[in-house]
């Protein structure tokens, strides 16, 4: 399976959060994302999280529009964020959207991992085209 990496610059804004009865608790922001490396491009989307009352315990649920070139080919594609934070303990999955390629990238597949070093933001991409 090819395997894409880079950094990425992201910045997050607030957004209203309707129907809820703890605001303090959910939150929900819009995504805007520049892609560094061999997936060159940006995204916009959206995150809701919602916190506990227990210390290092939370979730996020996000979707993002990714419009970028990976390794040449340029084109669109969707990604699925779930993410627990349990005590302190991260898991997060990270999947394209099954049949939201576009362009060069329709039929893209696979999973992204993020890793967060020195305030730095860095993707692995592992992706398989048809």
């Amino acid at each position: 399976m090819p395997q894409a990496s880079g950094t990425f610059d992201v910045a997050l804004a607030p957004l209203p959060v309707e129907n809820v009865t703890d605001e303090a608790m959910m939150q929900r922001r819009s995504i805007d994302k520049t892609f560094h490396g061999a997936l060159d491009g940006r995204s916009k989307g959206q995150m809701l999280s919602i916190g506990t009352t227990t210390a290092g315990s939370a979730a996020y649920v996000a979707v993002e529009r990714v419009e970028a070139t990976l390794d040449g080919k340029a084109g669109t594609f969707s990604l699925h964020h779930t993410g627990v934070m349990n005590r302190g303990a991260p898991s997060l999955t990270i999947t394209v959207v099954p049949d939201s390629g576009t362009g060069d990238l329709a039929g893209i597949s696979g999973t992204m991992t993020i890793d967060i070093r020195d305030k730095k933001h860095y993707y692995t991409f592992d992706y398989d085209m048809p």
